[in-house]
């Protein structure tokens, strides 16, 4: 073999060898406060879930609204219309899963790259699940404090809880099941990493804790208490994540926050029709949780 033939081999030994070690796992090396999307692309996913929470339940509202409108030829009687309210709070279900696939194309790169480990989708060593859980059932104690002390008018969301037994059911649905993993997807997600890269952590919380509470403040506007809990709530979310360099905890915690409430106000009609046990151990202890988690 001459020299030229045994150098030109060279490369095609050294590319064999890389071909038969086995792929190692890329996930180990994946830092979600280091990801490979820019502020701009986490800023952009922030915006369009906004916009879906918007617009995307106007294609359920409109077509009724012009239906009820030509069929009384009047608009007074959708005020107080149940079917308008459920419907306004259907929408948000399709909002939510249009969010959800905008997140999966931005982390992955539409399927190029893992998802749930460059969102730090594990638990961190020092933040464990009893801890977690923990901290949820604080927060919503702590939230009772705030609320019974501050008081505050009855929001949009009360009244379209009290339009109709379905809302109430959907909304509760909502708040535990596609909320909380499409809230934290976005700003402790996409969001958070992004700021926290390009600005430090120090911005990246202040402003992921101000846009998180400020797109909740439309709902709470009238209730100071409530729109306090959600700050402190964003807060320390956010820090949680923070801390721990990991989403999975911050979701946790949303998720047993929204978890408990949604709970209590599946059963709250039976709550409420259980007169008798007003005055015993039982019915006492009922109305406790009613006031704390409702």
């Amino acid at each position: 073999m001459s020299t030229n033939e045994s150098v030109s081999s060279e490369p095609l030994i050294e590319l064999d060898a890389r071909l038969s070690q086995p792929p190692q796992d890329s996930s180990s090396t994946l830092n979600p406060d280091n990801p490979p999307w820019s502020l701009l692309q986490g800023f952009l996913v922030w915006a369009i879930s906004v916009a879906f929470l918007l617009f995307v339940p106007l294609f359920l509202i409109l077509p009724y609204l012009a239906y009820r409108i030509v069929a009384h030829s009047s608009a007074a009687v959708l005020k107080d219309d149940p079917n308008l309210l459920f419907l306004s709070v259907l929408g948000v279900l399709p909002s939510h899963l249009l969010t959800f696939l905008v997140v999966w194309a931005v982390v992955t790169n539409r399927g190029r790259r893992p998802f749930w480990p460059l969102l730090g989708w594990s638990w961190p060593k020092t933040f464990g699940p009893w801890k977690t859980i923990g901290t949820a059932v604080f927060l919503l104690a702590c939230g009772w404090l705030i609320t019974h002390f501050l008081g505050g008018a009855e929001t949009q969301l009360d009244q379209i809880i009290k339009s109709s037994p379905q809302a109430r059911i959907l909304i509760a649905l909502l708040a535990a099941v596609t909320g909380p993993l499409v809230e934290e997807l976005v700003y402790r997600g996409v969001l958070y990493s992004a700021v926290h890269r390009a600005l430090g952590v120090i911005w990246a919380v202040v402003i992921v804790s101000v846009l998180f509470a400020g797109v909740h403040v439309a709902q709470y506007y009238n209730n100071p208490g409530v729109i306090a809990v959600i700050a402190i709530l964003s807060v320390s979310l956010t820090l949680i994540r923070a801390r721990t360099g990991k989403l999975l905890p911050s979701y946790v915690i949303h998720f047993v926050f929204n978890g408990i409430q949604a709970l209590i106000l599946i059963f709250q009609p039976w709550i409420e029709k259980s007169q008798a046990l007003q005055n015993n151990a039982p019915g006492m202890l009922l109305n406790f949780i009613k006031r704390v988690f409702v």
